[in-house]
């Protein structure tokens, strides 16, 4: 017997969802091959003190730069609260990068290692965050009117004296709803 209604559609999986398991499958065999190859050709105690030297270079290096975002963030709150205007940031101040470094030193592994030693090299660190500002501010553009996009271009609006005025909008056009107190309603049921 048919109902007449349609049969239901699976959505359509995106690229993501198919490759990104497959990647990460793949980057765990081959850090997992990697590490036999070395233990073979050095010994499993010299891999045993790859891992361990990693994941201490790690914290360290994610430390060093929770401390320095830390202090910029308390300067940049205290020159806010001496009235003064806030600086254009220094490129390669961030330390999102660097702690990406360090969180990739800390995972085993040799190509996660080798990835978060390049992160800890200055150039190639203010390489990655121009191109990701160079993206960002692409798809920034392209993004619509009323989007999250148009969001965020509100929030880079600086005003010359830092201040904002909160108030709420009254219509004058149209008449204010009646309020009626009946008393606690009762829950919403499904």
């Amino acid at each position: 017997m048919t109902t007449g209604s349609p049969p239901p559609t699976v959505p359509k999986r995106s690229r993501a969802r198919t490759f990104v398991p497959l990647g990460v499958a793949a980057w765990l065999v081959l850090e997992i091959w990697l590490l036999t190859v070395v233990a073979d050709a050095a010994g499993g105690f010299t891999v045993f003190l790859l891992l361990v030297a990693g994941a201490v270079l790690g914290a360290v290096v994610i430390k060093r730069a929770g401390r320095r975002a830390f202090k910029n963030l308390t300067e940049t709150l205290q020159r806010q609260q001496a009235g003064e205007t806030p600086a254009q940031r220094r490129m390669g101040s961030g330390s999102g990068f660097l702690m990406l470094g360090g969180l990739l030193l800390m995972l085993p592994g040799m190509v996660s290692d080798v990835a978060g030693l390049l992160l800890l090299v200055p150039p190639v660190r203010s390489f990655l965050g121009r191109y990701a500002e160079r993206s960002l501010e692409r798809r920034m553009s392209a993004a619509g009117t009323g989007s999250l996009g148009d969001a965020f271009q509100q929030a880079r609006i600086h005003r010359p004296d830092g201040k904002v005025v909160q108030g709420e909008v009254i219509r004058q056009d149209a008449p204010p709803a009646p309020r009626r107190d009946d008393g606690p309603k009762p829950p919403l049921t499904p």
